[in-house]
């Protein structure tokens, strides 16, 4: 599969590993309704650090993903740096780049920012689940380029096409109106399916009370001539009549003779009453292999306009201005397809909050319990992005536009101190969160609820108990009095000391892999 090189890609295809794990600290809860934020979260900070520090909790749950990046189109004025020159941005390519991060094309920045991040989303995203990336002609190419590498060529879906522009563009020199945005969708897996779009059925009745139930009259004739496909063509005879009826020359019929005999005994041919009319196929509802087809990659109007998403934003902060955020009722839909009630939706790229204001009508419409994680790196992320969803929740508008709220809550997060610095554990790091990175560094899974009976017991997985026997005021030492303070079965031990004292013999009888703390705590 060919491969895009830009300068400074060798620094960042594994960037992702060195990233420092840093914890979420919960600022507030917003819970009107008593709710202990509903499990959703908005994340101020780097989204790079943002997306590490979730996955100890999140790796493979996420089932959807929607981000809408800076499109790189050069325009510095825009509420958010659109070109990757945002400062957060420059000082972090010039540490992980280095000094040639100076001479990089705006392409090149693009490249190098976005590459590690999608590293990240790729192992936060489940099975089945999907990503949605919204981008336009500029970073197009590039963007697929990267996803094929990241997720997988086999993994890419489609393109949609979004009608973005409500109205041509004439101040283009050349009259050319550009008037849609792409949106990327990639897979984790085969397993990936949307849920389609509900067939109309309208057509299917059943007037002449048939027990198979309701049907609809389907037209008979195929696509090819008898050149293309001549087992196509043939008479077809109405076994009551004995009237004959021949094969449209330019198009011959949709089934085999074989398959068209089996249904005239089925009573499933419905001939005309007139010699001149033509044989068609009685159809039945139940015979339908889904209740949906397919959803069209061309996105239609009905999911709303760039201008739609103005208008909201106008409605929920007459006092601000945010610019260009995408139409919620687009949100909505890709949502709507990729989840079910309990799914996890997250966007790394928030900016005003849409994707949250999504889920939580999505939510209010069928009563779903989808959670959401923003993540948003600029000033505006408690100001804009959590007021909006503040807003959204209670209500916002009016007089006769006034919107009623959807109810929910949310919970908003500061990233905090590094777990690890210079390999050594932060001792002012919470020993609950060095619990669940040592847990997850090594299953790969969520730290469960603390066991009442062991203190130093993190959990068990796959029949291996796995304990972290640490203090923050004493070194430890694994010895014989440790093993007996252990109560849980199992069929091998991963046990965290300061040292160890036990004999191989011992090991080797119980089981027993040590490790020590810190300096054999794998980074993510």
């Amino acid at each position: 599969m060919p491969t895009l090189n830009w300068i400074g890609k060798d620094k960042v295809v594994n960037h992702h590993l060195d990233v420092p794990f840093r914890t979420l600290e919960k600022q507030y809860t917003f819970a009107p309704n008593g709710v202990d934020g509903d499990g959703n979260m908005i994340i101020h900070g780097d989204n790079l650090d943002a997306l590490k520090a979730l996955l100890p909790m999140y790796e493979g749950r996420v089932k959807c993903i929607y981000i809408d990046p800076p499109y790189n189109t050069g325009n510095e004025k825009w509420v958010y740096n659109d070109n990757v020159n945002d400062p957060h941005i420059k000082a972090w390519l010039g540490k992980v780049v280095g000094a040639e991060g100076e001479d990089l094309s705006r392409h090149d920045k693009w490249l190098c920012m976005m590459y590690p991040r999608l590293k990240l989303l790729q192992k936060l995203l489940s099975e089945d689940g999907v990503i949605f990336i919204s981008i336009d002609d500029i970073e197009y190419t590039n963007l697929k380029c990267i996803c094929d590498e990241i997720f997988g060529a086999r993994n890419y879906q489609s393109t949609l096409i979004w009608h973005s522009r409500q109205r041509a563009d004439n101040r283009n020199k050349t009259m050319l109106s550009v008037d849609h945005e792409y949106i990327l969708v990639y897979s984790k897996s085969d397993t990936f399916m949307l849920k389609g779009v509900k067939k109309d059925i309208s057509k299917y009745s059943n007037p002449d009370n048939d027990p198979r139930g309701p049907w609809a009259s389907i037209d008979l004739s195929g696509l090819a001539n008898a050149q293309q496909r001549p087992n196509l063509h043939y008479n077809i005879v109405d076994p009551k009549t004995g009237l004959v009826y021949p094969p449209n020359p330019n198009r011959g019929w949709s089934k085999s003779k074989e398959n068209v005999e089996r249904m005239i005994s089925d009573g499933r041919i419905l001939f005309p009453q007139s010699p001149t009319g033509r044989p068609r196929e009685k159809k039945f509802l139940r015979d339908l292999l889904s209740e949906n087809t397919g959803f069209s990659s061309i996105l239609t109007p009905d999911v709303g306009y760039t201008t739609d998403g103005t208008r909201v934003m106008r409605k929920l902060f007459p006092e601000a201005q945010f610019a260009f955020p995408k139409s919620v009722d687009l949100i909505q839909t890709l949502v709507n397809q990729a989840t079910s009630n309990n799914d996890i939706i997250l966007d790394s790229f928030a900016g005003s909050g849409t994707t949250a204001h999504a889920v939580l009508n999505i939510n209010k419409q069928d009563g779903g319990n989808r959670k959401f994680i923003l993540v948003e790196m600029g000033d505006y992320a408690e100001s804009i992005t959590a007021e909006r969803v503040r807003r959204v929740i209670n209500g916002y508008g009016e007089g006769n536009k006034a919107v009623e709220g959807t109810g929910g809550g949310f919970s908003f997060y500061e990233l905090g101190d590094a777990l690890l610095i210079n390999g050594m554990l932060n001792p002012n790091a919470a020993e609950e969160k060095i619990r669940a990175y040592v847990y997850y560094t090594e299953t790969r899974c969520a730290l469960p609820p603390a066991s009442e009976n062991e203190k130093y017991l993190l959990g068990v997985h796959e029949n291996h108990a796995y304990y972290f026997y640490y203090e923050a005021d004493r070194m430890t030492t694994l010895n014989r009095a440790f093993l007996q303070t252990i109560q849980t079965r199992a069929e091998g031990y991963l046990i965290y000391a300061d040292s160890n004292t036990l004999s191989a013999e011992d090991m080797a009888r119980f089981h027993i892999t040590f490790k020590k703390i810190p300096r054999d705590i794998a980074a993510l």
